[in-house]
This record gives structure tokens, sequence and C-alpha cells, in this order.
């Protein structure tokens, strides 16, 4: 008779030897050795389709029966960790390359094309038309993305010990290209409206920047040699390209000055990083020269975007010339006035106790900005919006103390999106079937001719502040390349003349886009040519470790500063 409940025996000596319960196998040139063994006999295994159940039962004693499971694969070649068939790779290097299921690069481009596919979908579906081309969106789309590789493309050409192009470039030439392509023109249609309140948006979150970026110690540490270079070039150069389109380009007075402050900024899209490459070289640092041009440069933009907005205010009103003159004070008041209680109001609220507060204060200084821009060309006072924003987000971020750098990081996101937008938007402006050859031809004198008188006058503005004759000769070569403030607002007269229905306001519109636009291509790449030539021959490298102080600090001992544009 055989006990029901097996009883543990001694194991004794047989002629077939028995394997050793074990949950993994040791291998073994025989096969049957390489298996799965379960001790117990009513232990459950769930078989493997490819594997053979082997019950063998012993009776080692007369009252106690051993009972042991084997299961034995089919294959005799099987992995002896996990008891199953190898993985049959038919090509090892195709494996590799392109793993099932993707991983890695392929698998990254296959979720952002799915993402993309979904985001098309779900749109199409709202917007019907709007997505196909033609439509409004397909071309906003289109843009955006020949934009984005049109930067990157730019941004890949390196030349040795020279600061990079900037990525605006092919951004612009893109735009351009869209633009004037005939097969290509049909298809990337964006309508004026749509395509002047991005340039809106993308203005509005440039402005919110540059308050956010502006740091009040700069005026303090720098003294008046950054303000005679951030003030001086910037006047001069705007009443210069006044005068000059006046008589050469038939531009009203009005007009003149808009051109003449649209043309008055420098960019710190090309300056500052041309500035931070001699900065890490040592160039200039002892005399503090990528200091005084990386935080003047700030200044010198919010002086011409105040003068472009004044102006523009005075062009579009009606009435006598006193009056828009007084009107041009009133919303240069206005837009103080607003621009400080909001800053004040969004310094408080949210409170610092409160869940999300970056994301809270993020929201209020890009809502209010915009809303500045939009709201103070509905309520009929156009040039107040630009001040507005830039007082509010300055008076915010003065009050959120170094808080103040998240909101920095998330607005730069918003920027990030906008830039490629904005700089593609320019370039589709520019029709070269429009273009007339006189307007070009005055306009490349006009903008010459100011640029001349910019860099005598910096010269000038550098006096006595104790640079050598090579560093003065630096400093006004590099105050010249524009870029990012001219793609701003330099087709904003053109919308408002549109707008309007004037054919006339229109044409002094589209010269000061084309002026604006020609700025830019020609004094970007060739600005950052002469910063990154000139540097290394013209400025010197410290001859000590204490480096870096501002140009005419009193104290030695200060902290050295480096100021960076958000521009």
């Amino acid at each position: 008779m055989e006990d029901t409940q097996p009883k543990p025996a001694t194991p004794e000596p047989s002629p077939a030897p028995s394997p050793a319960p074990s949950r993994a196998p040791t291998p073994a040139p025989s096969p049957l050795l390489d298996r799965i063994v379960v001790p117990a006999a009513n232990h459950v295994e769930h078989l493997n389709v490819n594997q053979i159940q082997v019950v063998v039962r012993r009776c080692s004693t007369p009252n106690v029966t051993e009972e042991t499971t084997y299961f034995i694969p089919r294959n005799p070649v099987v992995d002896a960790g996990t008891n199953t068939d190898p993985p049959v790779v038919c090509c090892p290097l195709l494996r590799r390359v392109c793993p099932c299921p993707p991983r890695g690069l392929l698998a990254s481009l296959v979720t952002k094309v799915l993402l993309a596919g979904v985001l098309f979908g779900v749109v199409w579906s709202i917007t019907e038309d709007q997505c196909l081309p033609g439509g409004n969106l397909f071309g906003i789309t289109v843009l955006f993305i020949c934009a984005l590789i049109g930067g990157k493309l730019v941004a890949f050409i390196r030349l040795p010990k020279l600061p990079p192009f900037p990525p605006l470039l092919g951004m612009l030439l893109m735009g351009f290209l869209l633009r004037n392509i005939p097969v290509v023109t049909d298809g990337v249609y964006i309508d004026f409206r749509w395509s002047a309140s991005l340039r809106n948006i993308a203005l509005a979150v440039i402005l919110a920047r540059a308050g956010l970026g502006l740091d009040p110690s700069a005026l303090r540490k720098l003294k008046s040699v950054c303000i005679r270079v951030a003030c001086g070039p910037c006047i001069i150069e705007a009443c210069t390209v006044a005068v000059v389109s006046h008589f050469l380009m038939g531009l009203p007075w009005v007009w003149g000055f808009i051109l003449g402050f649209v043309l008055g900024a420098v960019s710190p899209a090309v300056v500052v990083p041309s500035m931070l490459l001699l900065q890490k070289d040592g160039y200039g640092v002892e005399q503090g020269i990528p200091t005084l041009l990386m935080a003047a440069g700030s200044f010198d933009d919010i002086l011409a975007i105040t003068g472009f907005t004044t102006c523009l205010g005075m062009a579009f009103a009606t009435g006598s010339t006193w009056y828009n003159l007084l009107r041009g004070v009133l919303e240069v008041a206005g837009g103080l006035v607003a621009g400080i209680l909001l800053g004040f109001l969004i310094q408080y609220f949210p409170s610092a106790d409160q869940k999300h507060i970056v994301m809270k204060r993020s929201f209020l200084v890009l809502g209010l900005s915009v809303f500045a821009v939009f709201g103070s060309g509905v309520a009929g006072f156009p040039g107040s919006g630009g001040l507005c924003t830039l007082v509010l987000a300055f008076l915010a971020g003065l009050g959120w103390g170094t808080e103040k750098e998240r909101v920095e990081e998330v607005v730069g996101w918003a920027w990030d999106v906008f830039q490629p937008l904005l700089f593609g938007l320019i370039g589709a402006e520019i029709r070269i079937s429009q273009l007339e050859g006189h307007t070009v031809g005055l306009g490349i004198a006009s903008l010459l001719i100011a640029l001349l008188v910019r860099i005598l006058f910096t010269f000038v503005c550098v006096f006595c502040a104790g640079f050598n004759m090579k560093e003065k000769v630096f400093i006004a070569l590099a105050w010249m390349p524009k870029a990012t403030v001219q793609a701003a607002i330099g087709s904003t007269a053109l919308d408002m003349a549109r707008t309007k229905n004037d054919t006339q306001l229109q044409k002094y519109g589209m010269d000061v886009l084309t002026v604006a636009v020609l700025s830019i291509l020609l004094t970007a790449p060739v600005g950052a040519l002469i910063i990154g030539l000139s540097g290394p021959l013209l400025l010197q490298k410290p001859k000590n470790s204490a480096c870096g102080t501002a140009a005419g600090g009193e104290d030695d001992n200060e902290t050295p500063v480096t100021y960076e544009s958000t521009l």
C-alpha cells in the first residue's frame, strides 16, 4: 500500500542517476539534463508549447513512493536560464541598427511623426479647409517648420575662431524663399490679419523678455559711459535716418523718424554671443568692454522702441501738429502709468504661498503683455502698449527678486516658439515682384549713411572713458548689427496702414519694412564677422586674474558683473 502523503526518504544509490530537485537545471552535454525539475507531485507548472512532460515514480522504501516531474524540451538547443527557445536573429547587424520594437532615435522619430499626425487629424477635423494647402493653418505650419530648418542650417555654419552666425538669418531667408517661389507661394498662404496678429504677439513676448531682463544695478555699476553708449548713438542715428530718408526717399518727417527709430536699435542677438566668445578668451575683459556692450544693448533697444511707438501714434493721429505732439506725450505718460499699476499688481498677486506660482506669474506677464499691445491699438493709443509692457515686466521682476529667473525661463520658451514665426513672417512680407529698384537703392544709401554717422558718434561717446584708441574703434564697430528689434517692429507700421485702407500709408509702411529687412541682411552677418575678426586684433587680454569689472568703475574691489540681454 502507498501512502497518499509523501514522506522524506533517505536517497540510496541507484543504477540510473536521479537529478537533484532544482528550478534551474545545470547545463550539460546531455539534452536530458537541460530541463526544469519540479520536486513536488502536486506542483502545477505551465508548459511551453515546445516542452514535453515526463513523470517518473520510484519506490525508495515499501511505504514511500518518490515522484519526479521532468520537462524535456522538444528542441535540445534552449536557453538554460529561462528554458525557452533563443530568439532567431537572421541579421545581427540589422537588429542592432533597427531593433524590434524600435528604441532610441528611431522610436523618437516614430513618436514625433505619430504625435504630428494625431495633432493634424484633430485640427483638420475641427477646421477642415484651414489645414489643407491654401489655408492659413497649413501656411503657418509650413512656415514655422521651414524657419526652424533654416535656423538650424545657418547655426551649423562655423568658421574657426569666429562667432556663429545668428540663426535668425536662416529663418528670414526661408520666409523670403517661401514667398517668392512661384509654385510654393500658391500653397503657402497666410492672411495678413493672421500674420499681423502673430507678429504682434511675438513683439509682446520680446518686450516682456526685455523688461524682465533689465537689471537696475547696471546703471549703478557702469556709470555714465553706459548711458552715453546706450542713448547717444540711437538718437543720432534716428535723426540722421529721418533727415536722409525725407530728402532721398520722400518720406514725411514723422515716417522718417519711424524708420529712424526702427534702424536705431542694436541687436543683442548678434552682439551678446560675440561678446561672450571674446569674454571667454579674455579679450577686453579687464577694461570691461564686453560687460559695457551687453548692458547697454537692452537700454538702447528700449529707447528705440519707446521712440518708435511715440512716432507711430503721431503718424496715425488726425489733427494739428501740436495736437499730435501732445498726443504722443500723453501716450507715453499713459503707458508709464498703466505699466506701473499693472507691475505693482502682479508683484503681490499671486502671493508667495500659492501653488504653481511660477506658471501663474508667467501667464500674467505674457497675458498682460499681449493685452497691452493689442488693447492699446483697440483703444486708439497704439504708442502706449509697448512702453506699458516694458514697465510692467520690469517692475514685476524687480519685486520678485531672484525668483524672476524661473519666470524668464518660461517666457523664453514662448520666445522659442514665436521667434521662427516672427522672422519667417517678416521675410515672407518681401515680394521681389513688388520691389522698386530705386526704393532698394535709396534705402541702402540711407542705411549706409546712418551707419557711418552712428559709428563716428559712438567713437565720440566713449571718449574720456579710460579706453585706448584701438578699444574705441572696436566699440564703435561692434555697435552696428541689427536684427531682433527691426524684425519685431519693422512691420508694425505696415500692419496699421493696412487696417486704414490707405494706399499711400501702405507704401510708406512697405518702405520702412524693406529698409528694415535690408538692414538685417546686411549688418547681422557683417557685424558678427567684424566683431569676431577685429576683437583679437584691437582688444587686450588681461594681465592679471582680477578682471571683468565694469568700464569706468571707481572701486577695483567690486565683484565683476556680466550683463546679458534677453533679446
